[in-house]
């Protein structure tokens, strides 16, 4: 059982594995389980990383901020599995029907997508009003940096 729907061999016929492979510690596991049940994978990386497979097939795109993830979202499609460390990916992936599940084993759902994201975009908030100046330029004006 998997996000509420059973994984047997007729629900896995038609289903591809996608996986934002770049600095993903799983790919051995998510490709000898795929194996298992005939599921093609498709490993996406960029041009700053190296990846070779005997089973999966290896897209290599290029070093742009998230083209890894583009690629991925266009070529995935309802019914497949998305791997990803990724919010927004996994909130792509589910706008298109895809099952999302990440690195850690945690599902992403249409009920907890939401709520990551938020949490997300607050800590970013959060940590860029938090970003001190540099000590070094502080000197003098009242700081105690040294």
């Amino acid at each position: 059982m998997c996000c509420g729907v059973a994984v047997n061999k007729e629900s896995v016929e038609n289903m591809k594995i996608f996986v934002d492979a770049d600095a993903c510690p799983v790919v051995g596991i998510v490709e000898k389980i795929a194996e298992k049940y005939d599921v093609p994978v498709t490993l996406l990386c960029d041009t700053n990383h190296v990846l070779a497979s005997e089973y999966s097939e290896v897209i290599v795109v290029g070093a742009g901020a998230d083209a890894v993830d583009y690629k991925l979202i266009s070529l995935c499609h309802r019914g497949d599995i998305v791997v990803s460390q990724d919010y927004g990916v996994a909130a792509m992936a589910l706008g298109k029907g895809a099952y999302a599940i990440h690195q850690s084993g945690k599902w992403y759902t249409d009920e907890n997508i939401d709520q990551m994201l938020m949490e997300r975009h607050i800590n970013k908030k959060v940590s860029s009003t938090l970003q001190l100046p540099c000590p070094s330029l502080m000197r003098g004006k009242g700081f105690l940096f040294y």
